[in-house]
């Protein structure tokens, strides 16, 4: 997702997003994200769902018949979280100008947004703000990078 934006200025900026996969580091507002210590509990709680689930279907007597939606309504509260986390991804904003040259200097801004729909609206966001403002603003998810 990149987008070249032309400032008030002139100037050209290069406005992308970049999907992180690493562990970044924890922040105030992604507090409640970076409670757990790690994978662990996530695959040992999947896996006894699983193993519940096989109990279940193996243990069940014959003469029930279980209708499609239960199994349906089974199967999207399963992934229901996986979905989540796939889309809730942190997302690396960064806003670059110049070229190298003394009369251009480089600037460089750099944020993170959570989320694959909210880093569309913040890369026009931010590319309106260079637009208007000849430079991101203050109150969004970038801040300068010297």
């Amino acid at each position: 997702m990149t987008r070249l934006v032309r400032g008030a200025d002139g100037r050209m900026w290069t406005v992308r997003g970049e999907l992180e996969w690493g562990r970044k580091p924890a922040t105030a507002e992604d507090f409640e994200h970076d409670v757990s210590g790690g994978p662990g509990a996530g695959i040992v709680m999947a896996f006894l769902v699983v193993i519940l689930g096989l109990i279940w279907v193996f243990r069940m007597p014959e003469d029930v018949v279980v209708p499609a939606w239960v199994v349906l309504a089974l199967l999207m509260i399963f992934l229901f979280f996986p979905a989540r986390w796939a889309l809730r991804r942190p997302w690396k904003l960064v806003a670059e100008t110049g070229d190298g040259t003394p009369e251009a200097p480089v600037e460089k801004w750099v944020g993170t947004v959570r989320g694959m729909f909210t880093v569309r609206s913040e890369v026009a966001k931010v590319a309106r703000d260079i637009q208007r403002d000849t430079m991101p603003s203050f109150d969004g998810p970038l801040h300068p990078v010297e």
